[in-house]
């Protein structure tokens, strides 16, 4: 007798807080790992990718309602897990026989919460890096086979026990698992700032080895990083770009420059390939430092846009999260990048305990300083399941996960409301883009400055700036200016 193959739905919440969205339409790059190893499993799958289709809840029911799976699996980030958890009871209202599995960082910290979120919802998390225990897990459901066997998972017994199996080491292969980018509907990806572009995602490591104390990243990969090798990372660029006509390619992952030798060698490669690409990046500062002789092949090998994080303008900040950096390399970094093409990105962030209305205006002055092409000004988040949230719970005022978005303050300072740490912010964007609108419409480089002033567009029509640059008085002159940088960019 013929066994009967099982689906699986992969489904992203629907979540939008005004500012991911604002550029483009990202791939779930992650989904696509998860996809190939259900398929391993002998499941088929499809992908419903809510929030880049900007669809809602009841959209993704009827969804369950065609498709009818046997499992649907869901990724979720601190920010999403309200909508996540909706999801899920939806889904589970509509097809009660269907296994929700989650995974991702915050279902990994946090699995017990998430498991005893809604009277069942969620059959099964995934803890930590999820490909080989999806595909071991999805073989055991199909076989009827205890569960309690597979590492890397967590779920609630007949009983309502709490049961977490030991741990799964991390691949060593990270080509065993490609991507399934057959599953995307590609007219849907799109970057925003460049015209008739098609965005694809790639990612050429994992983890990082450093520890800074605010972030999620360096939690889930155990402060390890593991590389891919040069030439299946460029032959998958290649073959996005031949296949899909993808020409903007976002290398998701936080640290793609970890080995100097490596990170040179991919550059060589995409310099050879010689393809019309665009390349967004992220990287430390101190690489960009330390690969001041090469940067002319970084532009060369299509990279046009860097974000580097620098989180503090002040050397006690920085120390206190822990970010192994120095604002003379943080400033360095970005003048490099701009000196050789490129457009720089940074971030801010603003709010911790010992914030006031001083220090907010000194951020300012200083990021004007730095001179980075594009600045963000966030707010301090920390997770429940990071080293920073013993130190600041007691100053934590938000309890609504989906305010975890580093755009809505959380945490209170000793000197200042909510409220006022939100408009200080607010503040620090407008002035802050005030002051570099009349740059951007006098770049020399063309490029660059169609980038710039098509960039800027985007991020004023934002919904979380509009919503909220409303409540201030607008400047002087910044109509005015809006009126004139809209002609400057056609």
């Amino acid at each position: 007798m013929t066994k009967r193959s099982h689906s699986l739905l992969l489904v992203s919440p629907p979540y939008h807080c005004g500012v991911v969205e604002v550029a483009g339409r990202w791939a779930p790059l992650n989904l696509l790992y998860i996809a190939t190893a259900a398929r391993r499993a002998g499941v088929t799958v499809e992908l419903y990718d809510a929030m880049s289709l900007f669809v809602d809840q009841e959209a993704i029911e009827k969804k369950v309602r065609e498709v009818k799976p046997d499992y649907v699996g869901i990724g979720s980030i601190t920010a999403t897990m309200p909508a996540a958890l909706e999801t899920a009871r939806r889904i589970k209202k509509v097809s009660p026989w269907t296994k929700v599995i989650f995974g991702g960082v915050h279902p990994t910290f946090m699995a017990e919460e998430v498991l005893r979120a809604d009277k069942g919802a969620v059959d099964f998390v995934i803890c930590g890096e999820g490909e080989q225990t999806t595909e071991e897990l999805l073989r055991a459901l199909g076989d009827g086979a205890d569960p309690s066997g597979v590492r890397g998972i967590a779920f609630l017994d007949s009983q309502g026990e709490f049961i977490k199996t030991p741990p799964r080491l991390f691949m060593q292969d990270l080509e065993a698992y490609p991507a399934a980018y057959d599953l995307l509907n590609w007219d849907t990806y799109k970057y925003f700032v460049i015209p008739d572009s098609t965005l694809g995602a790639i990612s050429t490591s994992r983890g990082c080895n450093h520890t800074c104390t605010f972030c999620s990243q360096q939690l889930f990969w155990d402060k390890q990083w593991r590389d891919r090798r040069p030439e299946p990372v460029v032959a998958e660029i290649e073959h996005l770009y031949r296949k899909y006509g993808v020409n903007v390619i976002l290398i998701s992952d936080e640290y793609p420059t970890g080995d100097a030798a490596r990170w040179e060698e991919i550059l060589d490669r995409l310099i050879a390939l010689d393809l019309p690409l665009y390349l967004l990046m992220e990287t430390r500062a101190e690489d960009i430092v330390r690969d001041e002789a090469i940067l002319p092949k970084y532009r060369k090998a299509g990279i046009v846009h860097i974000y580097v994080g620098l989180e503090a303008t002040d050397q006690e900040t920085l120390d206190l999260i822990n970010k192994e950096l120095t604002t003379d390399i943080s400033k360095e970094a970005l003048r490099l990048i701009r000196k050789h093409g490129m457009m720089s990105e940074t971030s801010f962030v603003l709010g911790f305990p010992h914030e006031t209305q001083e220090t907010v205006a000194e951020t300012l002055r200083l990021a004007k300083e730095f001179d980075p092409d594009m600045a963000h000004f966030l707010c301090i988040t920390p997770w429940p399941y990071a080293e920073l949230w013993d130190e600041m719970k007691d100053r934590v005022r938000v309890h609504d996960y989906a305010s975890y978005n580093l755009i809505e303050p959380i945490v209170e300072p000793e000197a200042m409301t909510l409220r006022e740490i939100d408009s200080a912010i607010v503040r620090c964007y407008r002035d802050f883009y005030m002051s570099k609108m009349t740059d951007f419409m006098n770049y020399p480089d063309e490029f660059r400055r169609r980038y710039m002033l098509s960039s800027m567009k985007l991020i004023m029509k934002s919904s979380f700036l509009v919503e909220k640059i409303g409540r201030l008085a607008m400047p002087p002159g910044m109509s005015k200016m809006m009126a004139a940088m809209g002609k400057g960019s056609r």
